[in-house]
């Protein structure tokens, strides 16, 4: 067995090349932009009015001539002279003969003249060109997680694609002769399959939605092809199941002879123990517990944030916080602990329900306080290495 540390320092030392690929737009949400991008115009690109008013040519007076108006898109061009008005509206174009706009609520109109209420002050209501933005500068830096506002950005700068981080194709392979479908009759010795839905939905909790799932029967020559089936077709592959060394779990011995080169296998740690971590060429192989609890916290510490690096996330596996345990706690461990907690006002709790089979308790759980082995009591106020979820 190797320690919680060495495997996140193995993980670290054999993570394959990130990818680049050009996305459109609306398919790059979520996605690492994998080059600065530097604006191909001014933004606005022209002077602009931030109010429905009167575009203005300045002079000394309050009473001013409406010779017309100027809606958003109008690409007309129109030169006021000092003591003109033209109506205008949010957005449009401001004339380059105007330095001012007026908002509407505070200007009387009486006939074709305007009539305000005090002297205005140049750019009042103006959007200056280049604004927000000027041909040439930097719009978005590389490593820019690109949320909604980001992309709306850069389609607002007239682009149609960005450069991104490729993110990986992953499989889910469900083993076990003991499971169910949720929805179908459970016979006596049977279980429902909870581990497929379970790791594709934390899977698109964080934004991965490429998932393929693959079922397979404690069986070699089943679990053998329908691994290679999943290696061919993901850059990431997840096993839930068959990787301890009971009469029935082939995974191990079918993920050697497909010659996946074995990185680790068993951490000393509780729950997860068996976990397995291997490569084959470029891809990345997680053989996990069966058991739910023990597979998500294996997920949580050591795939999410694998493939999370892999997509171009400035991510690394030690990313705990250290928060102060709300109570006392003992800890009888010749193993180190990821223990299921909440975390509330600068606090966190140890739940009970802490065996590897048990999700009711990791439902509403926020964190995982992580706690060396050994023999030692923790005392309130204490600070331990908390791993937010």
């Amino acid at each position: 067995m190797i320690s919680v540390q060495d495997a996140f320092t193995i993980l670290q030392n054999n993570l394959p090349a990130l990818q680049q690929v050009d996305c459109p737009l609306i398919q790059a949400r979520k996605h690492i932009l994998a080059q600065d991008i530097f604006s191909p115009v001014n933004m606005p690109p022209f002077q602009q009015s931030a109010m429905d008013g009167f575009a203005l040519c300045l002079f000394d007076g309050l009473e001013y001539e409406i010779i017309g108006e100027i809606k958003a898109g109008d690409s007309h061009q129109v030169n006021l002279s000092p003591g003109q008005a033209i109506k205008i509206f949010t957005g449009a174009a401001v004339p380059d003969s105007a330095q001012a706009v007026i908002q509407i609520e505070k200007v009387t109109v009486k006939d074709a003249k305007l009539v305000l209420e005090e002297i205005v002050k140049p750019e009042t209501n103006v959007r200056p060109l280049g604004e927000q933005i000027k041909v040439g500068e930097l719009a978005l830096e590389k490593g820019t997680l690109l949320n909604a506002a980001a992309i709306g950005f850069l389609a607002g700068l007239g682009l149609t694609t960005a450069k991104v981080f490729q993110k990986p194709r992953l499989g889910i392979v469900v083993t076990g002769n003991e499971l169910v479908k949720p929805g179908q009759p459970l016979e006596y010795g049977k279980v429902f399959e909870s581990n497929g839905i379970m790791l594709e939905s934390a899977l698109r909790d964080a934004f991965f939605e490429n998932i393929n799932r693959y079922e397979v029967n404690d069986d070699f020559e089943n679990t053998k092809s329908k691994l290679q089936t999943a290696l061919s077709e993901n850059e990431v592959v997840l096993v839930s199941g068959g990787i301890s060394v009971g009469d029935y779990d082939f995974v191990a011995h079918a993920l050697e002879e497909l010659q996946v080169e074995t990185l680790f296998h068993k951490i000393n740690q509780k729950p997860g123990k068996p976990l397995f971590a291997g490569k084959r060429e470029d891809k990345i192989i997680f053989a996990l517990p069966g058991n739910p609890a023990a597979a998500l916290s294996c997920f949580y510490v050591y795939v999410l944030p694998t493939i999370k690096v892999i997509s171009g996330e400035a991510a690394n596996y030690n990313q705990s916080k250290t928060i102060a345990i709300a109570h006392d706690y003992s800890v009888l461990n010749t193993r180190a602990q990821f223990l299921k907690a909440t975390f509330v006002n600068d606090e966190v709790s140890v739940l009970s329900h802490q065996a590897s089979s048990m999700l009711n308790s990791f439902s509403v759980s926020n964190g995982l306080v992580f706690v060396p082995e050994g023999n030692y009591e923790l005392k309130k106020g204490d600070k331990v290495a908390v791993y937010l979820l």
